[in-house]
């Protein structure tokens, strides 16, 4: 059984920083892109990060870049998510999701894996 398990996520002051780890059982992940959306409350899901399954390409979604870092570490079947300078509006819960192929860019319903999500809360 195949699954993916986000941890890491609390409640931090704006400008602080959060380190979210996704660990991922159950199969490999060869070939797969592994990414980061976000669900605010009364908005819908959104990407934030993805990166191949090599970890040599990436994407960013313009709000979160120069600021949150995605890494990935193969052996360990674990994906990171760094957020520095946390802003109110980062607020949502985080999910971890991935999809087969080379794509690094697809909508959280085209992925074929995903977590239940940690809960990120920035306070101003």
């Amino acid at each position: 059984q195949v699954q993916l398990v986000e941890s890491g996520g609390g409640l931090v002051q704006a400008g602080g920083s959060l380190r979210l780890s996704c660990a991922v059982s159950g199969r490999t992940f060869d070939n797969y892109a592994m990414g980061w959306f976000r669900q605010a409350p009364g908005k819908e899901r959104e990407i934030v990060a993805t990166t191949s399954w090599s970890g040599s390409t990436f994407y960013w979604r313009d709000s979160v870049k120069g600021r949150f870092t995605i890494s990935r570490d193969n052996a360990k079947n674990t994906l990171y998510l760094q957020m520095n300078s946390l802003r109110p509006e980062d607020t949502a819960v985080y999910y971890c999701a991935t999809r087969s192929g080379s794509r690094i860019l697809w909508a959280f319903r085209e992925s074929d894996y995903w977590g239940q999500g940690t809960q990120v809360t920035v306070s101003s």
